[in-house]
């Protein structure tokens, strides 16, 4: 059985355990042990933008909240214009190191795009400066709006954080957020304060049967 490789980790600011791991040739990042994201999975992130914005303009903005291991800004890069510019906000330093280094060839090395603007701080900050500036905003910064990865994180969910992507929108624009699980309350929460998401269930890369779930918001 072939073991576990500890390759770096880092601290959140809550005081949670960071930790980038390989085993059998696969990358997973863990916090508190408990695995976060993995390069054997990640078709439904791949998806993000195709769902929000399936025809982005010449000039499209976009912002990616959560950097990961790049593949949900790489997808989009794959499908954005040269004109366009995708802005990526990551909260750990060593996300943005290790995406450099280790995982850069899992997708390419997306942060080596000339249209790749790299923010290292709180996409809850890049949101609330923004007004009418974004055609889509992908958020996977947690496994769901319940299953919060940084507490912090709470604060996108809220009213006021939802009124806030709101805002940061350009009128038809539209907001993605990513789920490990089919969060109804989540759902219930957009429909409570006027917005109504679609939601869709798309298959994670690599593991039959597997389905996470991203939730869709169109501005009018």
């Amino acid at each position: 059985m072939k073991p576990w490789e500890t390759l770096a980790t880092a601290t959140m600011p809550d005081g949670g355990r960071l930790e980038l791991v390989r085993h059998d040739g696969d990358y997973v990042i863990r916090i508190d042990g408990v695995e976060l994201m993995t390069s054997r999975m990640h078709g439904s992130e791949d998806a993000m933008l195709s769902l929000a914005c399936p025809k982005p303009p010449e000039d499209a903005r976009v912002l990616v909240g959560g950097l990961g291991m790049g593949y949900t800004l790489a997808a989009a890069l794959a499908m954005l214009p040269a004109k366009a510019a995708v802005t990526v906000a990551e909260l750990i330093p060593e996300v943005v190191e290790w995406n450099r280094g280790l995982l850069g060839p899992l997708a390419n090395h997306p942060l080596d795009d000339p249209r790749t603007e790299t923010v290292v701080g709180d996409v809850v900050d890049v949101i609330r400066k923004a007004s009418s500036r974004f055609d889509a905003i992908l958020l996977d910064v947690d496994n769901g709006p319940d299953a919060l990865v940084e507490q912090g994180n709470s604060r996108l969910y809220s009213r006021a954080g939802l009124e806030a992507l709101h805002r940061a929108l350009r009128p038809r624009g539209a907001v993605a957020v990513w789920s490990v699980s089919d969060e109804a309350s989540f759902e219930r929460r957009l429909r409570s304060v006027g917005l109504a998401p679609s939601k869709h269930r798309v298959a994670a890369f690599g593991r039959r049967g597997s389905m996470h779930t991203v939730f869709v918001r169109q501005k009018a």
